[in-house]
């Protein structure tokens, strides 16, 4: 016990024999600005008090003293362009110390490592925050099919966050993360960052690892970025970028080809845009407006070809690429399995082998159609999405909800391309977003499309 007296002795201390006040045990100054950097992101999340949004968030400590060590090394000459940055990573990618479960906590398990994206990201001084919730095996576009609750909208909770990267889109529009992870296998990625305002980069296929993500559709998978800032998502996705020996379909980055001296996009008319939400066609109109007025070339294009391409990916044979990557599981625990995610799993157990030929011959023929295509623009503009249903909506039309949301998203891996969601207005208050769509290794010049063409948030 301390007494007056001792306490007066000390407060004479000399304070070069005192433990005390000795500079080795106060903080740096790099600590101290992790600990406040770290504590109002924490405080954020209290508030904002949207538990859904996470399957595991690691100690603030833990945070705030990684955050400290990237400081400190940046400050003392390391290259670490992403240092000082806090990310969050959808639950089907692995990271350390947390459990990956993608939304489904029967299947479970406890990573020895990180996936090689969080891996190269932590190289880079980004720091993990957690773990976010998402459509349960990353099986919809819609962010309620998860045990951990539906991920509601950032602005409006009646509202469908977009999946299946749910979790990870609503952490960013909340300023709780700075970027984070997400997967895109038909539009996972882009649809909850067009449905945010965010900027959400789909590289192309192969170009980011997926060493150590759960498999939805293992050939046509992507690991993807969002974030408030464009140049913030395309630096994320460039450091993780590089083929690996853990992952055999990867491969690196190609040269592109050389910049058109004429900017040409192509769009959709209004005839095969479908039934679009209200006000979304004339947004979607102002958007190609703005690019034309920016200096490009503004042509109509046939997007049937690429539209018959995205029926595939559901309606056709290629579903059954995801009974082989969690069907099993899915059989043997049919109770712990979200509803509409176990249907569409177990009915692609039974297509025959003969369908993925002539699945794939189709598919053929609307490649060499994109190859043409791209082969004389810069990028496609496109909607991101259909509509922002509310999530009563939803529930009372899981499946076709769903369908809608992938119009134009679903055939972009299909056809081995780069695709790039970016912020284009308001409509009734809440955010619109178009895709700048570009052939195979063209990641960059979708950068440059947005940026000329005023998309980039300046």
């Amino acid at each position: 016990m301390t007494t007056t007296a001792s306490r007066a002795t000390a407060g004479t201390t000399d304070p070069a024999t005192d433990p005390s006040t000795d500079p080795a045990t106060e903080p740096t100054a790099a600590e101290r600005a992790a600990h406040e950097l770290v504590a109002r992101r924490y405080r954020l999340i209290e508030e904002a008090d949207r538990p859904e949004v996470w399957i595991g968030l690691r100690p603030q400590q833990d945070v705030a003293e990684d955050v400290a060590r990237v400081l400190t090394a940046r400050a003392g000459g390391e290259h670490l362009p992403l240092a000082g940055t806090l990310f969050a990573v959808k639950n089907n990618i692995d990271v350390a110390g947390l459990p990956t479960t993608a939304a489904c906590p029967a299947f479970g398990y406890e990573p020895a490592a990180d996936a090689t994206v969080v891996r190269r990201l932590k190289g880079a001084g980004a720091v993990v925050l957690g773990s976010t919730n998402l459509d349960q095996f990353a099986t919809g576009l819609v962010g309620t099919r998860s045990p951990h609750g539906p991920v509601r909208h950032a602005e409006d909770p009646a509202r469908i966050s977009g999946g299946s990267s749910s979790g990870s889109g609503v952490a960013v529009a909340l300023g709780l993360a700075d970027f984070a992870l997400g997967t895109d296998t038909a539009g996972s990625g882009r649809v909850p960052a067009a449905l945010h305002g965010l900027y959400g980069v789909k590289p192309t296929k192969g170009t980011v690892p997926s060493t150590g993500v759960v498999p939805a559709c293992r050939s046509q998978d992507v690991v993807t970025t969002m974030a408030r800032e464009l140049r913030l998502a395309r630096l994320a996705a460039d450091v993780m970028a590089g083929a690996d020996d853990g992952d055999a379909p990867s491969r690196p980055p190609a040269v592109p080809r050389p910049a058109r001296l004429d900017r040409v996009v192509g769009y959709a008319e209004p005839q095969q845009l479908g039934d679009l939400a209200p006000g979304w066609t004339e947004a979607y109109a102002a958007a190609v407006r703005r690019l034309g007025e920016r200096g490009f070339r503004t042509v109509p294009m046939d997007v049937e070809p690429f539209l018959a391409a995205a029926t595939l990916l559901y309606d056709g044979a290629f579903v059954a690429e995801r009974w082989t990557a969690v069907g099993a599981f899915v059989d043997a625990h049919p109770d712990e399995v979200d509803p509409t995610v176990g249907r569409i799993i177990t009915g692609a157990r039974d297509i025959p082998a003969h369908r993925v030929f002539a699945d794939q011959e189709f598919l053929d023929g609307c490649a060499r159609r994109a190859r043409q295509v791209f082969g004389a623009l810069d990028a496609l503009v496109l909607p991101t999405t259909t509509h922002h249903p509310t999530l009563a909506e939803v529930a009372a039309d899981p499946v076709g909800a769903n369908s809608r949301m992938g119009r134009f998203t679903n055939f972009v891996n299909l056809l081995d391309l780069s695709a790039l969601a970016v912020p284009a207005g308001r409509v009734d208050g809440l955010p619109f977003g178009v895709q700048l769509v570009g052939d195979a290794f063209q990641d960059d010049r979708l950068v440059d499309v947005a940026r000329e063409g005023g998309f980039d948030g300046c």
